[in-house]
């Protein structure tokens, strides 16, 4: 969908996937590097940002134990908890609107993400290609609060509570009424709520990109946004904390 020079990508229109105990929608895969094997109905990544996924754990579900190397996995947590195993902070858990950050580096990492529970939760992964390689293995945990913006991913080095990179990911935990402006080019993931960009309703599950635009929250929203440092988003003052 498109309209006023801005684009929309509805979840729920895309053909739904999976494996091991969980199902997805994959939103973005990147040509960085999905190449030929990117998913036709998904949208490219920007920066170095190059996979998004909408995950739907079953209850006591789990991906299984598996490795990465050389890339940069961020896990936020939408509905629900998940009980963290592997090589990197074995024995965590992420609660609801935690997020935690792994960079698997040259080093490289396993992990297995498992649901607890005997309901099913909701998790967004991320994907970044990192700028250097050869990074020695890291992990990072954030727990975002209403009311406020906290960079997870990406920032200058004396700035950032995480890895230092050109491209940036923010979670947004807007409560009703606040707004914040968006400058070009960035991807913003509603994850949670509903809210107005412009004159456009949006809702849990669209993806947008586009020109400077006015997003503003109409419940509570969790929101998602990818930028890059050369052409940050400029939040609305007073309403943006890192």
């Amino acid at each position: 969908m498109k309209q006023h020079n801005i684009e929309i990508l509805r979840r729920d229109e895309l053909t739904e996937g999976g494996f091991a105990g969980l199902r997805e929608h994959r939103l973005v895969t990147g040509k960085k590097l999905w190449g030929d094997r990117a998913n036709p109905q998904a949208w490219d990544g920007i920066g170095n940002f190059v996979y998004l996924a909408d995950a739907r754990f079953n209850p006591n579900g789990e991906t299984t134990m598996h490795s990465h190397r050389e890339i940069d996995v961020i896990s936020v947590m939408v509905e629900g908890r998940i009980a963290h195993q592997g090589s990197l902070e074995h024995g965590g858990s992420l609660d609801i609107n935690d997020a935690q950050v792994q960079r698997a580096g040259g080093e490289g990492f396993s992990h297995n993400e498992v649901n607890p529970d005997d309901a099913k939760n909701r998790m967004l992964q991320l994907w970044v290609m990192p700028e250097v390689n050869g990074e020695p293995a890291g992990y990072k945990k954030f727990r975002p609060k209403w009311g406020e913006t906290t960079r997870i991913y990406g920032g200058k080095p004396t700035e950032t509570p995480s890895f230092a990179a050109q491209t940036t990911i923010d979670v947004a935990m807007l409560t009703t009424g606040q707004s914040f402006e968006l400058s070009a080019p960035y991807l913003a993931y509603v994850s949670k709520g509903d809210g107005l960009l412009d004159d456009m309703n949006l809702t849990n599950g669209d993806l947008i990109r586009g020109a400077d635009s006015t997003f503003k929250a109409k419940t509570d929203v969790q929101l998602i946004v990818i930028g890059t440092l050369a052409s940050p988003y400029q939040p609305k003052k007073g309403t943006y904390n890192v």
